[in-house]
């Protein structure tokens, strides 16, 4: 698994469909809101009670369980810096991490002297709750889990993460959330946090709410368990910008529920020309797609590259030789995409 998150290209132009970001846009009321900053407010260190309570209130919890992070990567770093530092040079603390999976998380743990334990799925890409249990040592500090997974779409199990949180109360269970808006089991729950206080829940609003490139994520756990995780982030690491766009994004119920709804039917449409063209697949809760086009795959991705379309080739992965990530937001887009396919697969034969 790499060393740190892989930056991968960002054209200036076509679609980009490689990044699991959100194909249609922020809501207008966050443009709105982003014109309303003013001269004094660009100069002052901004208050959070505002956007911390419009996404605790939004999540269901109170506004103690949130932490605001730039980005949910920020939230990714401070959970390893926060559990793996002080350990041994030659006994580093250990991570667990799930193999394929998401880059932050041994590069993370790499960053804070941590030791990475991969754990790989199992077949079809299930979830190894067994081979996490038997990865856990004396010196686990954290395992990170993210559902619905990435690369695959997969859900984890609920009652999975909860026994490995139950059983293991001396180590830190983070649970990325990113693509939980478009389906998948939440663990956002006073009541669940509560009884499982080494529970983290990571969400952001990159993905269903177009603010990625405003850097607005945040951690969800008890008040006791966000403590040593506040000291690991900055003061003021979310700007004025993130402050006024999250209480807008989420307020703008009629642009989510949109978004969402064209997810939906694009995957619907990307599960029937798959079917239609043979390529295998996985039904996804999350905003993108995982097909196996296996010795095609390098073709089909070049192709779309020359038609302006980008995908990602995820091959390198473990057990994902052959398999490709295609994002699926708006409509229109995925239909452009489901023709380059076809025309790349078909066009040579």
């Amino acid at each position: 698994m790499s060393a740190m998150y892989e930056k991968l290209a960002m054209p200036a132009s076509g679609l980009r469909l490689h990044l699991n970001e959100n194909t249609g846009g922020c809501s207008k009321a966050v443009l709105e809101a982003l014109r309303g900053i003013t001269s004094e407010d660009a100069a002052l260190y901004p208050d959070y009670t505002e956007a911390t309570a419009a996404l605790a209130g939004r999540l269901g919890v109170p506004g103690s369980h949130v932490l605001l992070t730039n980005g949910l990567d920020e939230g990714i770093f401070a959970a390893a810096l926060t559990t793996l530092r002080g350990g041994a040079p030659a006994e580093p603390f250990e991570a667990i991490v799930i193999a394929p999976g998401f880059d932050m998380f041994p590069g993370s743990s790499r960053r804070a002297g941590g030791r990475v334990v991969p754990v790989p799925l199992e077949a079809d890409f299930a979830f190894p709750l067994e081979g996490v249990l038997a990865a856990i040592t004396e010196r686990t500090r954290i395992v990170f889990v993210t559902t619905p997974h990435n690369p695959t779409g997969l859900t984890v199990p609920r009652d999975a993460i909860l026994r490995i949180a139950q059983e293991n109360r001396g180590l830190l269970v983070f649970v990325d959330e990113a693509y939980i808006d478009f389906g998948g089991d939440t663990l956002v729950d006073t009541r669940v946090l509560d009884a499982h206080p080494n529970l983290v829940v990571g969400r952001t609003l990159s993905k269903a709410y177009g603010l990625a490139a405003i850097r607005a994520g945040a951690l969800v756990a008890t008040p006791d368990t966000l403590g040593p995780l506040r000291d690991s982030v900055p003061p003021y690491s979310i700007n004025i910008a993130a402050v006024r766009a999250i209480p807008a994004a989420l307020q703008d119920t009629a642009h989510h529920s949109w978004y969402l709804a064209e997810v939906r039917e694009s995957k619907r449409l990307m599960y029937a020309a798959l079917e239609r063209l043979g390529i295998q697949y996985w039904p996804s809760d999350a905003n993108f797609v995982f097909a196996r086009f296996g010795d095609r795959a390098p073709e089909v991705t070049a192709g779309l590259h020359a038609r302006g379309i980008y995908v990602r080739d995820r091959s390198s992965d473990p057990a994902c030789a052959g398999c490709v990530r295609i994002t699926t937001g708006v409509v229109a887009h995925t239909q452009a995409c489901l023709a380059a396919i076809e025309e790349v697969l078909c066009g040579a034969r």
